[in-house]
This record gives C-alpha cells, sequence and structure tokens, in this order.
C-alpha cells in the first residue's frame, strides 16, 4: 500500500514531509520521494528502498519551500526504481498517487498523440499529463482538475502541486482512503491520520469520490456531483 502526504505550512516542508512518510512506513514501499514548491518552481527528490536513502539525499541535496507533497511507492506498474517513484511531474504538474488507473494505456496513447513523452513506466503520469494538458488548453486548476478526474478509472487517490502555486494543493480520492488535516494556518494531507500525527488531531476525511482544493486558511470540498459540500472536523486520540 502506498502512502501519501502534503503539506501548506508554515515552516519548511521538506522534515514534515519525510516525517510523515516515515509514519506511513508499516504500509510497505520499495522507493520513496518529495516535491517542494519554493517561489513557484517545483523540485524534487526520489531515491530507491528505504525512506533512509532519501533523508540522506536531503542532507546533502536540500529541498527549500514551506509547501510539497510526499510518497511511499510499492511498485505496480514499473519496477521499483527512481524513474518511477513518485512524485512525477509534467509540465506544471507534479503529483503522488495511490491506486491503479485502468484505462491509463488509452489515456497515454491520446496524450503520446498530442506530443506528450512519457518518462516512467507508471500509470500515475497519465495524471499529471492529462492534468497538464487542460492546463495548457486553457483550463484553470479547478477545471482541469474536474476534467482529469471525469477522464480516470480505477481505485485511486492523489495530490498535486502546480508551479506558480506557492499556496494550493489538489486532492483527490476514489476507492483510496485520503484525510485532511487542519493546523494553525496550515493544512495537511495523509493516506491516513496516522501520518499526520505529529502535526494535529483536527482530521476531515474525505468520501468516496470528493476532490479538495486547499490553501493554508481554507478548504473547499466538492463531491461526486460537482457540489460543494462540507464535510466534518473530527478530534482524533492519537493514542
Amino acid at each position: 500500500m502506498c502512502g501519501i502526504i502534503g503539506v501548506l505550512s508554515q515552516n519548511q516542508a521538506a522534515p514534515f514531509l519525510t516525517n510523515g512518510l516515515k509514519n506511513l512506513e508499516y504500509r510497505g514501499y520499495d522507493s520513496a520521494g518529495i516535491a517542494v514548491i519554493n517561489n513557484g518552481q517545483v523540485a524534487s527528490k526520489k531515491a530507491e528502498g528505504k525512506l533512509i536513502n532519501l533523508t540522506d539525499l536531503l542532507v546533502h541535496e536540500p529541498l527549500t519551500g514551506k509547501a510539497g507533497i510526499g510518497h511511499t511507492r510499492w511498485a505496480t506498474h514499473g519496477s521499483p526504481s527512481k524513474h518511477n517513484a513518485h512524485p512525477i511531474t509534467v509540465g506544471k504538474v507534479s503529483v503522488v498517487h495511490n491506486g491503479i488507473i485502468e484505462n491509463y494505456k488509452v489515456l497515454k496513447n491520446e496524450l503520446s498523440s498530442l506530443g506528450y513523452q512519457f518518462k516512467s513506466d507508471t500509470d500515475t503520469e497519465t495524471i499529471a499529463a492529462l492534468c497538464d494538458s487542460y492546463l495548457e488548453s486553457g483550463c484553470t486548476i479547478r477545471e482541469a482538475t474536474v476534467k482529469t478526474i471525469s477522464k480516470l478509472k480505477g481505485a485511486f487517490a492523489f495530490c498535486l502541486l502546480f508551479n506558480g502555486e506557492d499556496d494550493l494543493l489538489v486532492a483527490a480520492r476514489q476507492g483510496s482512503p485520503l484525510v485532511i488535516g487542519h493546523g494553525n494556518n496550515e493544512m495537511f494531507i495523509g493516506s491516513d491520520a496516522l501520518a499526520l500525527a505529529d502535526q494535529t488531531n483536527k482530521i476531515t476525511y474525505l468520501s468516496e469520490g470528493d476532490y479538495a482544493f486547499l490553501t493554508r486558511k481554507n478548504i473547499e470540498i466538492f463531491n461526486v456531483k460537482n457540489v460543494k459540500i462540507t464535510r466534518p472536523i473530527q478530534y482524533i486520540d492519537i493514542e
């Protein structure tokens, strides 16, 4: 089971992301990575094997920025390798993803005809490429997100980070769990509450088919019918 972590913080994102991934190690994984945005530019570091390989890399090649996403991957499509590890970036879009996109081959063929050249063996790369293609066609991030979700078949949870957007994360779930954590002018995303336990006990569980737009001060959640809704905040006993 892969693990997702995301943060819009007041502090450096990389330490939070790696700590959150450590909390998700129980799920099992064969590679790990994070992406951080700083002054509108996204940079990522990924490593095969145990999380310590990634944290050691970050000691020598640190990432600076107060927002980012991270992932522990258990290989499904494509071998366990650095180039298949998440986050995966295509154009303006970076993604971390759990689950399986069943129609990724069809999407990949469509996107290849538009000029996209795929660098990994994963189904995940089609999510980023598809969303980027909608942005390139003139869609807003919200429009591109909705169109992307509507094209995906399978069970998935994902989190998106965009070039030029230091105060925005987009999350969606269909068949795989995803939670939002509430902080003090901070927001968090995780595969489960345990991933966020070091930062908050205020959790909102996304329901099946939900997608959300997060800034440091606000959350907008939409259901499978594209209707804006409110999901309750629950207080979790971390112990």
